[in-house]
């Protein structure tokens, strides 16, 4: 797992530092939330605190947020993701973005998102954590405006991501919020470079799906094989199944 957070946060870094972001031409990445990007923040607040890093000219867009919190309530993303790494760094506050789970209007939200997305350009790089039922952000499987052009919305939650989910809400699974705002499918393939994490053996049976198989809305985060520059990181556990079809001298150990 440390490898594999090296590996995530190494290149990060190294896209930011080769782009060369300044006030007037920053560098636009989306991040999401969850456990499984938790060791790569990590390595990234270490580059900053040793000063190999800064975030002064990074806007960031987060993939989701629960609907019905927001800024104040530890269970959201926001303050989750300010925990993590925002109040770590040196990025301006006025460079984080946020979907509001607490807007007055959800589709509103959900097309400014996709408005400021565009006003900076479009994404430099996605970073993206795999489900265990293959989500992508809250872009559930089987789940109505899952589609491979779907955009910013509102989504209802599967019972699998919100049984998953339920260890953040005192795993108790009735305080997990129902539905929540996400990027949709065709927003990130609109991101220059995607990159997928997954970790652990619960994710072994999806990450073999999506290496192994064709594209499809039953497995969202699968499409990013349709993108023409996308990188999957994962550990040993979660790539285990494709060792054990493929052999197991043919995966890297990242």
């Amino acid at each position: 797992m440390i490898r594999t957070d090296i590996t995530a946060a190494t290149h990060i870094a190294q896209k930011i530092l080769a782009f060369r972001p300044s006030a007037l031409r920053p560098f636009v990445i989306g991040l999401p939330t969850g456990s499984t990007p938790v060791g790569t923040y990590n390595h990234l607040i270490q580059l900053h605190k040793t000063k190999k890093l800064s975030f002064e000219h990074i806007y960031t867009f987060n993939m989701d947020e629960y609907v019905g919190l927001g800024k104040g309530q530890p269970e959201s993303f926001y303050e989750t993701m300010r925990e993590l790494l925002f109040k770590h760094i040196d990025i301006p506050e006025q460079n984080i973005n946020i979907l509001n789970g607490k807007a007055s209007s959800f589709v509103e939200e959900c097309s400014r998102y996709e408005r400021k997305i565009r006003s900076l350009g479009g994404i430099h790089l996605f970073v993206g954590g795999v489900g265990v039922n293959g989500h992508l952000a809250f872009n559930e499987p089987g789940e109505p405006g899952t589609s491979f052009d779907s955009r910013t919305r509102r989504v209802a939650l599967s019972q699998v991501t919100i049984k998953a989910n339920a260890r953040f809400f005192s795993d108790n699974e009735a305080q997990v919020p129902r539905k929540a705002l996400t990027v949709g499918l065709a927003t990130i393939m609109e991101a220059k470079e995607i990159m997928l994490l997954a970790a652990g053996l619960q994710k072994a049976p999806v990450i073999k799906k999506i290496i192994e198989e064709q594209p499809s809305d039953l497995v969202p985060a699968s499409i990013v094989k349709k993108h023409q520059k996308s990188l999957l990181v994962c550990d040993l556990d979660a790539a285990s199944l494709v060792r054990k079809s493929i052999g197991h001298d043919s995966i890297d150990n990242d």
